[in-house]
């Protein structure tokens, strides 16, 4: 919203003048003492307001004037033409991965603690063992990264070098596309991207019209209709562009994609040349020409490309399972701390306190084991590698590979409805005359119809059904069912915006002229076009009939009868559909007899006040619209000349005028809109993906809350959130009501709040009061905007789930991100932290891999933490009863040993480990809900893992301690062999449902430390290991630490079993 400033706030007092000497004189009495007691604040916030303001400045933008042809006319220099989406380059990659690992308290403390190892004071074990764990996370992580930046780079560089052709004074030159300008002249062939966004100048085609795909812009798969500037399009020759003096004056850089204002001048001619330009002369960057070869003149370049201002910056997602655990790690530091500070102050604070207390820090390091962050990144790498090969969800991509917990705590699930719930195929299912309707199962009578008019007219040479043409004198006369049927097809085959397209087999030089030369209208090669799939079903199905649409170009339309007879229609007015209109009009004369008819087709709301008094419309189309199909009412009206006549000059008139013109253009089409003819009621199925229905039930029985976003009108959202089972049969909706204030938003909230299980429907404008930002359907931002108003309001999980490019930004701005590779494109999949390929495949992907994968690490998390605290609680009580002392109870290899190969295999078999079968968790997806409260990794389960760590840590100390008998060396073999038992034991407790691998792990794991004790001659008495007493004194340390644990777990899942145990059993 621009800043709206009084002329006041310009003028200034005479007086501020006069103050301005005095403060400088002040400033110069400020000294030393000023500067002291605070004047160095001041000094510092000034500065750094002046480099944030000079660095961070951004450049105001403009409306600019383009002269064709001519970059070097432009009055200010516009972004480069390049693609970047790289996170770093040369210089900042090593700064910015090591900031983005460091950022976290966990590896901070990692490498505070490392470093420390270099002072001798403070050394207290082996570099090697802490630097060694940390240069392998940092290695992983460095490594991984760079293969992501360099696959960028690789993408970014093939984009840029992309040549298109340049058209300049001396001819035709190739030109990369980073190194197009604005101004220049770039031809853009057939199926090739437009580089940047152009307007279009001149074609081709002999239409004067080109048809592009948008759909990596706007997510839509049907074609564009653009039509050239028609002063250029004139132009007998390409280089006559060169040969006019010309330009372009544009709006500044927009993110609405869906308008455009602009301005073609031509000063060279007699008078001067002015036409006004509308979205309908724009060629978009990421656009693809769909037919012929354009020329057009670049307006924007880069960043301010339309496609790069609605796209959204890929964020580094961070789960919340990792946020939870890092908080963990910080009450553990804490600990570590106020442990560290008992044990120096219980030494008296003798000699060098404060090294002590660091050395004490250092010992107990091991209460936040690094091998936490590795054990985790690895668990997320396997949970990737399980989805992508299960074999019930094949083609799923795992592009982010460090939030796969993420999919087992979604509370929101925000999802597209073109192409995501529905396929995008338009199916004719109902025709509805008033007193007769006609199925899928009957339209062989309709075609049965058509064929016996179209013969009538053809026997009496006339082009017109009897009855076609009111009489107005009668105009009650009841006309024939077979009458009635024709005029409805008819309207239906004329009153829409599709055009016929044909591909040719022959060469793409001449496959343009060909095509329009000689007019082959066979069917194997002609495809239709449209902006709505709606259109091209009603236009598909009056094919089946009998009545084929041929041609079409900006002035006329032809029909084929089933006779073989072409029917030539001059186009003389279009009303294209709006959101505001919910209607669409068209005014057409039949070229061999000269009537002129009105059509208008459009949503039964408006088209119900429209239309002529009737006691069936609203009746039959509430029977459709609980079928889940869309209704189109279909309406006409016959024009004398006269009456076209007063129209058009009164039309044209309000086209001319400067203020409120689309009110005044409304005004004079409305003042057509009156008592017209009804024709029939049309209803048309956009098909549901695959199992879309037991889908959303199940994630709605999972407790998740499901919001579909589109684009679409109120109508054809209600009816799709019916039929795909979004909302229940039985269960009411509430239409949130236009508001124009938060008064009348509040009023509205408060009413539907009384409704008990209510479905609530609301549209963009509405949503745009209640939410005080622009939340407008003219935008792909829009989605994101409410992923992140959903974030920052509940703080819960949001998943969102699209398959085309305007669904990217709001990918990228949920906690987590599902793409579908489907008809319009991969460019939501490449963007989405998880790939499918169909919508039911996300149950499985939520309720059996979410659960897993949050279980799983949870579980594993934990256990690392109980790994070493049980390790710190040992060297606790080792300080303790010898003096308060410093020194290391374990050294060396024992304490690599301890977090490697002794127990990493069975510790990491945990993620192998599931409480209920994947059949089980689709079967009761109730137990999804369970997940979302947080319950397995909580600070309730947190404390139960310290209170075991704390008890079996001080039974294995106290217990060595007890049993030994002469030297010191012994403590340390019962101790650390009782140590590996017991965390081995442990695995085997935590384990639900056993894997061969985790028994392989275990023994594998045994295997190693037994195999060892032969090499460990520095740490322990070969001798003594290979004692009886040692044996048993181990068995009865390591019997006494586990067997309370296992009785207290045989207690609980008796007496308080979880609930998936009861499915389960």
């Amino acid at each position: 919203m621009p800043l709206m400033m009084s002329e006041e706030g310009f003028e200034n007092d005479e007086s501020d003048y006069h103050t301005l000497p005095r403060v400088r004189v002040n400033h110069r009495h400020r000294g030393l003492g000023w500067f002291l007691l605070g004047g160095w604040k001041l000094l510092c916030s000034s500065c750094c307001d002046w480099l944030s303001r000079t660095c961070c400045r951004k450049k105001v933008v403009n409306a600019r004037t383009v002269w064709l042809g001519y970059p070097e006319k432009c009055e200010e220099k516009y972004p480069k033409n390049a693609i970047k989406n790289q996170k770093y380059n040369v210089f900042t990659f090593i700064p910015g991965v090591l900031y983005q690992q460091f950022k976290f308290f966990l590896n901070l403390y990692f490498l505070v603690v490392a470093c420390s190892q270099f002072v001798p004071s403070l050394k207290v074990g082996y570099l090697y063992t802490y630097w060694a764990p940390l240069g392998f996370v940092l290695a992983v992580t460095i490594m991984r990264e760079a293969v992501d930046e360099v696959r960028r780079c690789r993408r970014d560089k093939e984009m840029n070098s992309q040549l298109y052709s340049k058209l300049t004074v001396r001819g035709k030159c190739q030109v990369k596309s980073c190194d197009i300008q604005v101004g220049d002249l770039i031809i853009v062939e057939k199926n090739q991207r437009v580089p940047a966004d152009m307007v279009f100048l001149k074609t081709t085609e002999k239409t004067g019209a080109c048809f592009i795909r948008t759909d990596q812009l706007d997510g839509e798969t049907d074609w564009k209709l653009k039509v050239a500037v028609a002063c250029t399009q004139r132009l007998p020759a390409l280089g006559d562009l060169f040969s006019i003096k010309a330009y372009v004056h544009a709006e500044k850089p927009q993110l609405d994609i869906h308008s455009f204002e602009g301005k073609f001048t031509r000063e060279d001619s007699d008078p001067s040349v002015h036409e006004s330009l509308c979205i309908d002369n724009t060629l978009w960057a990421s656009t693809v020409v769909a037919s012929g070869t354009v020329i057009g003149v670049v307006i924007y370049t880069g960043k301010e490309t339309r496609s790069v201002l609605n796209t959204s910056h890929a964020n580094n997602k961070v789960g919340q399972l990792d946020l939870e655990l890092n908080r963990l790690t910080k009450a553990l530091f804490v600990a570590q701390l106020v442990l560290s500070f008992v044990m120096v102050a219980l030494q008296g604070f003798v000699g060098p306190w404060f090294r002590n207390l660091f050395r004490f820090v250092v010992l107990f390091s091991n209460i936040i084991p690094i091998s936490l962050r590795v054990n985790l990144d690895l668990g997320k790498s396997a949970y990737g590698w399980m989805i992508m090969k299960d074999e019930n969800i094949p083609g799923t991509v795992v592009r982010t590979s460090t939030i796969p917990e993420e999919l087992g705590r979604l509370v929101y699930l925000l999802t597209d409805k073109t192409g995501t719930l529905t396929q995008n195929e338009m199916i004719f299912k109902r025709l509805h005359l008033g007193t007769v309707s006609y199925g899928t199962d009957t339209m062989d009578e309709i075609q049965s119809h058509i064929s016996q008019s179209y013969a009538q007219v053809s026997s009496s040479s006339s082009s017109s059904a009897p009855g076609s043409k009111p009489q107005s004198s009668a105009p009650k006369v009841r006309k024939s069912a077979s009458t009635r049927i024709h005029e409805a097809v008819k309207a239906i085959a004329l009153c829409h915006n599709v055009t016929p397209v044909y591909e040719s087999s022959t060469a793409a030089s001449g496959e343009t002229e060909n095509t329009e030369a000689d007019q082959d209208f066979s069917d194997d090669n002609r495809n239709y076009q449209a902006s709505s799939p709606d259109e091209v079903a009603l236009v598909r199905w009056t094919e089946s009939v009998g009545l084929t649409l041929v041609n079409r170009d900006l002035t006329t339309m032809q029909l084929r009868t089933p006779a073989g007879q072409i029917l030539t229609f001059n186009i003389l007015q279009i009303f294209p559909f709006t959101s505001e209109s919910k209607r669409m009009g068209i005014i057409v004369r039949e070229e061999t007899t000269g009537d002129i008819t009105f059509y208008m087709k459009g949503a039964d709301v408006v088209m119900g006040s429209i239309v002529q008094y009737n006691d069936w419309l609203e009746e039959e189309c509430g029977n459709m619209a609980r079928e889940g199909l869309r209704t189109l009412v279909v309406a006409r009206k016959s024009l004398t000349e006269e009456q076209y006549q007063d129209f058009e000059n009164r039309y044209n008139q309000a086209k001319l005028s400067m203020h409120d013109r689309a009110l005044k253009v409304a005004a004079v089409v409305e003042s057509l809109e009156r008592e017209m003819e009804l024709l029939c009621l049309t209803g048309v199925e956009d098909q549901l993906q695959a199992e879309v229905r037991p889908t959303l039930e199940l994630l709605r029985n999972a407790g998740i809350k499901i919001w579909m976003l589109t684009g679409d009108k109120l109508e054809t959202a209600t009816c799709i959130a019916k039929s795909s089972h979004l909302v229940s049969r039985s269960q009411d909706i509430h239409v949130f009501k236009q508001v124009t204030n938060r008064g009348e938003a509040h009023l509205e909230l408060n009413a539907f709040r009384r409704k008990h299980d209510c479905a609530l429907v609301i549209s963009g404008d509405a949503l745009e009061v209640c939410l005080r930002r622009s939340v407008c359907r003219c935008s792909p931002t829009q989605k994101a905007q409410i992923v992140k108003l959903l974030k920052q309001q509940t703080a819960i999980r949001t998943c969102a789930i699209g398959d085309g490019g305007n669904d990217v930004s709001m990918i990228q701005a949920a906690d987590c991100g599902i793409g579908i590779e489907g008809k319009e494109g991969k460019q939501a999949s490449l963007a989405a932290d998880f790939s499918i390929t169909q919508f039911r495949h996300i149950g499985r992907l939520l309720m059996v891999h979410g659960r897993n994968s949050y279980k799983r690490s949870a579980a594993l998390g934990q256990f690392v933490m109980h790994r070493g605290l049980i390790i710190s609680t040992m060297q606790a009580v080792f300080s303790s009863i010898f003096y308060f002392v410093p020194v290391p109870l374990y050294q060396g290899f024992l304490m690599v040993g301890y977090a490697t190969i002794y127990t990493m295999f069975p510790v990491f078999s945990l993620v192998l480990d599931h409480d209920v079968k994947p059949e089980t968790a689709l079967l009761y997806p109730e137990l999804y809900k369970d997940l979302t409260k947080g319950r397995s990794l909580s600070f309730k389960t947190f404390l139960i893992w310290v209170l075991i760590s704390i008890y079996q840590g001080g039974i294995l100390m106290y217990g060595a301690l007890l049993l030994f008998e002469s030297e010191f060396v012994h403590v340390v073999a019962i101790s650390f062999t009782a140590l590996i038992l017991t965390e081995l034991l442990m695995v085997a407790l935590t384990v639900r449902t056993w894997h061969w691998l985790m028994v392989v792990g275990e023994f594998l794991s045994l295997g190693c430390y037994v195999a060892s004790l032969a090499f460990l001659n520095e740490y322990f008495d070969l001798a003594f290991i290979t004692t009886p007493a040692f044996l048993w004194k181990v068995s009865v340390i390591t019997l006494v630490s586990c067997l309370p644990l296992y009785i207290i777990k045989y207690l609980k899942r008796k007496f308080s079993p979880p609930s998936y145990s009861k499915l389960t059993t």
